[in-house]
């Protein structure tokens, strides 16, 4: 995950190339039409001809975002990052020539102007591109955009890396904090010791930690979670040497840093333009929704008070993003005197062990007592959800994602869970259209994940899809 500082930097760059842009190919048309006083092989007026740079702009920029001309690992090498642009600036011209041919609009006016702009924006972008490196690496000197680092790590390597940064401003990177062994702190560096995690990972916050660096796997898995759901709930970035390579998943990228095979974890898309573009989405779907389903809603209040007297609505305190309480609200299935407390609490009260015992086991039993007649008719077909959607238009949940949890289902993993706690949860979610209830706790939490590490717009619209089919053919619906 990028860090703040890199994301930063990325926007610049996407400025600066867009001007560098905008001023080649004005004075390419300039040259060519003012100065040099020949022939133009087309008329293109100039107002055409900047009404064709809005166009074309905004293509190239997103060609170069393509090429990953603004990630960090192609800006942070200068020959990869040339290779690129190269690339990225003869792909650009040869679509706008494509798009001449193709149509027979023509932008350029004369063949000049296009070779003005190719070796004038590459040139250019790569020059602006230089200079803006060395006003980064000056300002790395005076701690001004450089990432805060904490080093965890048992190993030989954990001082090596805490060495190297502290010595190479141009890395970007000033060493905060370490934790480990007092012998791996390298001498003369000015840094906060923690001689064990906890006490570290507590402190990330205060310390203001962009990025974690973690030297070597502690053998005890529960130490590793920690530490990586404790850069998940931040969002900050993760690196680490691997010794298990099957510990984690998700689309990481392997790079080496320092001498050291590195992997730079992606935690989730689920921030940023994807979060923004999630929330639109879900806005305008649940206000369609609560729309068109505004009968079905009526109907169902009228039976509710009909077959299953008492109120219409039950509030349920479950946990969303962050571990922030929402109150879900959903059609009442249970009777009335029931989901107030623990199931587990209210199955003993009834006098019903096995069933106390079955629901802690697997978070959910076969045949609830609790459940009316009425109710049974409502989780069945699903309809005691549609209340939902109100929380997603009020900005509760997403109308995709992880399952809300209850607030006492927080113990049972805590760590493995830490990115699910992290992003919105959702009225649908890969576990439903997978399973649904035959789902067992631990499957349901690695579909979760791979969703959270994985997520796309066009997921969510197969996941709804689906939903609709699950719900209709009652799959798993119990």
């Amino acid at each position: 995950m990028p860090s703040k500082n890199t994301k930063f930097y990325s926007l610049i760059l996407i400025g600066l190339d867009f001007v560098v842009l905008m001023a080649v190919f004005f004075i390419a048309y300039y040259v060519r039409t003012q100065i040099d006083h020949r022939d133009l092989l087309h008329t293109v007026y100039a107002t055409d001809y900047l009404l064709g740079f809005a166009v074309i702009a905004p293509i190239w920029i997103i060609l170069f975002a393509s090429l990953g001309l603004y990630s960090a690992n192609v800006y942070n090498r200068r020959l990869v990052e040339w290779g690129r642009l190269i690339l990225g600036t003869f792909m650009g011209i040869l679509l706008i020539i494509g798009w001449e041919y193709g149509t027979r609009i023509y932008i350029f006016p004369a063949r000049l102007v296009a070779m003005y702009v190719t070796v004038g924006s590459f040139l250019t972008i790569g020059i602006v591109r230089e200079i803006f490196r060395l006003v980064r690496s000056w300002l790395f000197q005076y701690n001004h955009g450089v990432n805060r680092v904490m080093i965890i790590g048992t190993s030989p390597a954990t001082r090596d890396i805490a060495k190297s940064i502290s010595t190479t401003y141009k890395s970007g990177f000033q060493v905060v904090a370490l934790a480990g062994p007092k012998r791996y702190v390298p001498p003369g560096l000015d840094v906060v010791h923690f001689a064990t995690l906890d006490p570290a990972l507590k402190q990330i916050k205060k310390l203001r930690i962009d990025t974690i660096i973690q030297t070597n796997l502690y053998e005890d898995e529960e130490k590793n979670q920690k530490v990586l759901g404790a850069s998940q709930i931040n969002h900050i970035q993760y690196n680490f040497i691997p010794g298990e390579p099957e510990f984690y998943t998700g689309k990481n990228t392997i790079d080496v840093f320092l001498g050291y095979p590195m992997i730079t974890v992606s935690q989730t898309p689920l921030i940023g333009w994807g979060e923004i573009a999630k929330r639109i989405f879900d806005v305008l779907v649940s206000a369609v929704l609560l729309i068109l389903l505004s009968p079905v809603f009526l109907i169902l209040i009228i039976l509710q008070k009909i077959a299953n007297p008492g109120p219409v609505f039950y509030i349920s305190k479950r946990l969303s993003r962050y571990s922030e309480p929402i109150n879900l609200i959903k059609f009442r299935s249970m009777g009335p005197q029931y989901g107030k407390r623990d199931a587990a609490d209210e199955f003993r009260d009834m006098g019903r062990e096995d069933l106390a015992q079955e629901y802690e086991e697997h978070r959910k039993v076969e045949r609830d007592p609790r459940i009316t007649r009425f109710g049974n008719f409502l989780r069945a077909t699903s309809l005691d959800e549609l209340p939902q959607i109100i929380n997603v238009l009020r900005g509760d949940l997403s109308l995709v994602g992880p399952r809300p949890i209850l607030p006492q289902e927080v113990k049972f993993s805590s760590t493995r869970t830490a990115l699910l706690h992290s992003v919105k949860s959702g009225v649908t979610g890969l576990w439903q259209v997978s399973g649904r209830s035959n789902l067992s706790f631990d499957e349901r939490i690695e579909l979760e994940l791979f969703y959270a590490q994985n997520w796309s717009f066009w997921l969510d619209i197969k996941i709804l899809f689906k939903t609709i089919g699950v719900v209709l053919r009652k799959t798993g619906a119990k």
